[in-house]
């Protein structure tokens, strides 16, 4: 599973002409699910953009998690992530996992999130959707739960 945070000002994300989901401040998750990933990547994942000390303190350092600076997740499943762009000009989407498991380890991923407090929105599974931001700093982490979710 992969995940690239950004953290924002203020960001919503449009399915047509519909808002399904925004935040002010906080963090901007695209989420990618990968053939295999478990529930566990999911956890490692969750407590990764729940705990990572990437928002500043009073002193301008980055020093405190999206709890402590009171912000909020957007979460917008994005199976381009996995993308594998070393051979010809046409991305390869094996690494993806199925439209099923896929959904259902995004859903969990947001269920996780939520269980902690913290407000989350999130996209549409499978929908075309126009994604804005504000990137502050700017910030822009990645982070994979493969190898890494024992």
């Amino acid at each position: 599973m992969i995940m690239v945070l950004q953290r924002a000002g203020r960001s919503h994300v449009q399915v047509g002409a519909s808002t399904a989901g925004s935040i002010e401040s906080g963090l901007v998750v695209l989420l990618g699910v990968a053939k295999g990933d478990t529930r566990k990547d999911a956890d490692y994942l969750v407590e990764k953009a729940l705990s990572l000390r990437i928002f500043p303190d009073e002193t301008g350092k980055m020093n405190k998690n999206i709890q402590q600076a009171g912000g909020s997740l957007l979460v917008v499943s994005q199976f381009t992530l996995l993308g594998d762009c070393r051979k010809g000009r046409r991305p390869s989407f094996d690494r993806a996992a199925d439209p099923q498991l896929a959904k259902e380890l995004y859903e969990y991923f947001v269920s996780a999130a939520r269980a902690s407090g913290i407000r989350v929105e999130t996209g549409i599974f499978q929908a075309f959707m126009s994604l804005s931001l504000t990137n502050e700093g700017p910030v822009t982490i990645i982070c994979e739960s493969h190898g890494n979710n024992k």
